[in-house]
């Protein structure tokens, strides 16, 4: 282990790509197997594969707690350390005591970090940690506490261990990719390169791949300037969702490639009708159907619009959750809406360009079990195919469009925002399907719900390169003469304005409670939001989903910050709609 952790100080010693991949591929190369195969999942910063379920569950309060015992310092003495560097391994490292012999091996950390995954409760988990801390030498220990709170921060992505697999084992780096991606193990990646058997990789079923991603574009003129053939969506104020459906098995994956499958237990018997094995890629909403306070619209062309999807807020009330009740699954109704099929039949479709996954998904929603909705590219109403179908649990197709100028975007802008969602999306139906690539084949529109004019009541020293720099605020609006927290972002401001505000804040803090300042609340931002819920966080009862700073505003005064009625205003006009 001790090898391991100098390998990665000299890693992160150097910002040259090459070099980081050379140290990497050297000391792979020089392992036994399976101790190669551990250090290659150690090096991506996970404890396991990603494909296995095991977790740690080991809290960031919990490793300060066994590394202030250890150390026998203060909590003072600690918080300075950390201000210093800005992450709890690099605390370890300077805070513990040293140890004259290295005792450990990554596959004796990868032994204890099972036990620990398999240890119930914080006691049993602590002890175990305190025991592998204890054999640690203080280098050793920097990296077992980094990869424990997923904070390896050497410079060092998957991707780059990718390529030390493929230069260590001369193997070509498309097949290493791809055999990584489908099985979500570097370790088993490593031992098929090593073999020259990575052409044997083979798609592991409920194991999520990552989901593609897409790019902002400010307005229609600039989305249909990267492509010619477009497919139009609408952009879902929801969840990623990435659905696992086999003999009957369903899983359900988020964007962090999480399980939630339990969240959402009216899903799996909804999904399971499908004819064939497949893995889908759509959003979880909240939905109103026809019925749920919401009256059929019926078009000139005689369909009727059956339901839409409510604000993310809605949602929220339905995630992390371990148990939903019925009444809960009444109340708030969710829907799946699917816009792609990565897999069907035994065949993995991501080398098919779009417009024949389409096709396959719209043969798998020909099943007379599964609820469609199509879209009229004129009105761009929504309509089920069976209007009987009316089902808590709706699995739809979303629906699709398309657009030849701007002004056609255009419209299904203002269409899709009239219908309660954030925008749209617009991609290239030649792309293929690139997984955890934010390229331009797939590209989203959207604008701002609002802006607010808000004041900075608490700042935190950031991590990263922020170490020691004040850059992540709490701010306030005014709810009569007090202000209420309604929010914090970290984003938006220059390197060179965080610096500045720094100094400001320091020299007008009221009180200091380890990394966090109460400040004197003088400083008005204007920040910009996607979305506001009801929330019992804030001591506002609101909260804005993605909120980034705009800009800092000299030319206010903390009195001109708005209101509580403000923020009631655009929460009743963003659930009016």
């Amino acid at each position: 282990m001790l090898r391991f952790a100098r390998t990665c100080d000299a890693i992160a010693a150097t910002s040259k790509k090459l070099e980081k991949t050379a140290l990497v591929a050297d000391y792979l190369r020089t392992l036994p197997s399976q101790e190669a195969a551990i250090a290659a999942i150690f090096l991506s910063g996970r404890p396991f594969a990603a494909y296995d379920e095991a977790t740690l569950q080991v809290g960031g309060a919990l490793l300060w707690r066994v590394i202030g015992e250890l150390s026998g310092k203060s909590e003072h003495a600690l918080t300075e350390i950390y201000r210093k560097h800005g992450d709890a391994g690099s605390v370890a490292a300077e805070a513990l005591p040293e140890r004259t012999e290295a005792v450990l091996s990554v596959l004796d950390v990868q032994r204890v970090f099972s036990e620990i995954a398999a240890a119930r409760g914080p006691a049993p988990k602590a002890h175990l940690l305190r025991r592998l801390l204890e054999r640690s030498t203080p280098l050793e220990a920097k990296y077992v506490v980094k990869i424990i709170s997923g904070d390896l921060r050497i410079g060092l992505k998957e991707s780059l261990v990718e390529e030390a697999i493929a230069h260590a084992f001369e193997a070509p780096l498309e097949q290493v990719k791809r055999a990584n991606m489908l099985l979500g193990d570097l370790g088993e990646t490593l031992r098929l390169a090593s073999a020259a058997k990575l052409a044997e990789a083979r798609l592991r079923l409920f194991h999520p791949i990552d989901f593609m991603l897409a790019s902002q574009v400010a307005s229609s003129e600039e989305a249909l300037s990267y492509f010619e053939h477009v497919a139009v969506e609408d952009k879902y104020d929801g969840i990623r969702a990435q659905a696992h459906i086999s003999q009957g098995e369903v899983c359900i994956f988020s964007r962090t490639r999480d399980e939630i499958t339990e969240s959402f237990p009216e899903l799996p018997p909804a999904l399971a009708g499908l004819p064939q094995d497949a893995i889908l890629d759509g959003e979880i909403v909240a939905w109103s159907p026809c019925g749920a306070g919401i009256p059929a619209r019926v078009e000139a062309s005689g369909s009727a619009t059956l339901g839409r999807a409510l604000p993310f807020s809605t949602l929220q009330q339905r995630l992390g959750r371990k148990k939903v009740s019925d009444k809960t699954m009444r109340d708030i109704p969710v829907a799946y809406l699917i816009f792609d099929a990565l897999y069907a039949g035994g065949e993995l479709l991501l080398d098919r360009p779009l417009r024949e996954r389409a096709k396959t998904l719209d043969d798998l929603f020909a099943a007379p079990r599964i609820a469609v909705i199509r879209q009229s590219q004129a009105q761009s109403r929504l309509a089920f195919e069976d209007p009987d179908e009316r089902s808590s649990a709706a699995v739809l197709r979303a629906p699709v469009a398309t657009a030849t100028s701007a002004d056609d975007l255009e419209t299904l802008f203002t269409a899709a925002r009239d219908r309660g969602n954030e925008g749209l999306m617009i991609k290239d139906l030649d792309s293929l399907y690139t997984p955890g690539r934010r390229g331009k084949s797939w590209l989203k529109m959207k604008r701002e719900l609002a802006t607010l004019d808000v004041v900075v009541t608490a700042v935190e020293y950031g991590h990263g390169k922020r170490i020691g720099v004040l850059s992540d605020y709490t701010f306030a609006v005014w709810d009569g003469e007090r202000l209420v927290n309604i929010g914090k972002a970290y984003s938006g401001l220059t390197d060179a304005e965080i610096a500045e505000m720094t100094q400001w804040f320091l020299a007008h803090k009221i009180s200091e409670r380890g990394l966090r300042l109460e400040v004197e609340p003088k400083i008005v931002l204007e920040v910009a939001f996607n979305n506001m819920m009801r929330s019992t966080r804030h001591e506002s009862g609101y909260a804005l989903r993605f909120p980034r700073i705009v800009r800092l505003r000299p030319d206010k005064r903390p009195e001109e910050a708005d209101t509580i009625e403000t923020v009631r205003e655009i929460y009743e006009r963003q659930h009016s709609t």
